[in-house]
């Protein structure tokens, strides 16, 4: 039998605003975010062909332990009783440990891919649940867009979306501890009149339509005192017109939103001595992040699906 092959963008994301709040019993912190997918993507190709037993292998270039895409892949193969053999390829664009969610959307483009592929039906709840296993980030990848997301991260909720933006990214050759950034925000109890004050700004944020004067990470503070670079790097943002210039998760990225492409163009050249990865791109509306996965799955699927339904269920 021939496999069913495919290959899907696994997109990257931003956190628009990102305010932290109080440390919950489970250990987790909660958290309010409005999340951002972007252009920035990973890719995976997929070559699955049904049969007895099951295989799963992938070919990864950079040899990352215990990859995301493996525990994904296997996840799903498990719940669903897949049979056959899966070979996965992925080719890692997205900077690691930068805030950017790249692992966390390789895996939830498994979660897509799959269903698809194997013929298994599976709801976006039960993808949700799948998920939320593998990574708090992950259930907003198989959603995509402009999303408000609260307790871990993973409850999520669909916001209104502006147009495409033009963005910069910068990547430093930097690893920020995300459990030791959590650490150093001492965050207090939620109902301090201080995290009243968050919720009241990150309100306004939402209400707003995103301004960039609302903006905020709360990460930022602790994040730049171990790394003023990242301050410096920010600022300069910000000097040539990106609005705003945030930190993005726990770092170490950066990113700028300009309110146009002429902008970015006339800020892109302003980073090339710097020790960055740079990337230039624009934000993805949930709409195109449907169609462009769609697309990668048409042979596979029906259309006007979501998440995208195998034509191969029995």
């Amino acid at each position: 039998m021939e496999p069913r092959t495919a290959t899907l963008p696994a997109f990257a994301k931003v956190n628009l605003s990102l305010k932290v709040l109080n440390r919950r019993p489970d250990g987790f912190h909660e958290i309010r975010s409005v999340f951002q997918t972007i252009g920035l993507h990973d890719t995976l190709r997929f070559e699955f062909t049904p049969g007895r037993g099951l295989e799963i292998a992938l070919d990864d270039a950079l040899g990352i332990e215990d990859n995301l895409v493996t525990r994904a892949a296997c996840l799903f193969c498990e719940a669903k009783g897949v049979r056959g053999r899966l070979r996965m390829m992925l080719d890692k664009r997205v900077p690691m440990g930068a805030g950017l969610g790249g692992g966390s959307s390789d895996a939830a483009t498994v979660l897509l891919a799959l269903p698809a592929l194997t013929g298994k039906r599976a709801n976006l709840p039960e993808l949700m649940e799948l998920g939320g296993q593998l990574g708090s980030d992950v259930p907003f990848f198989l959603t995509g867009g402009t999303a408000l997301g609260i307790g871990r991260g993973e409850e999520l909720y669909p916001l209104p979306e502006p147009r495409a933006l033009p963005l910069l990214v910068l990547a430093p050759a930097l690893h920020v501890s995300t459990p030791a950034a959590y650490r150093a925000l001492a965050c207090p109890e939620l109902t301090s009149p201080g995290e009243f004050r968050k919720l009241s700004t990150f309100q306004s944020f939402v209400w707003q339509a995103y301004l960039a004067s609302d903006a905020e990470n709360d990460f930022e503070d602790a994040v730049f005192q171990l790394h003023p670079e990242l301050k410096r790097w920010q600022r300069k943002l910000e000097r040539l017109g990106a609005q705003p210039a945030r930190l993005s998760g726990s770092g170490a990225a950066l990113f700028g939103v300009f309110p146009d492409r002429a902008k970015l163009q006339g800020a892109l050249p302003q980073f090339r001595t710097e020790p960055l990865k740079v990337f230039s791109t624009t934000t993805v509306p949930r709409r195109q992040f449907r169609a462009r996965i769609g697309r990668s799955l048409r042979e596979h699927a029906l259309e006007d699906t979501w998440p995208p339904r195998s034509r191969y269920e029995r």
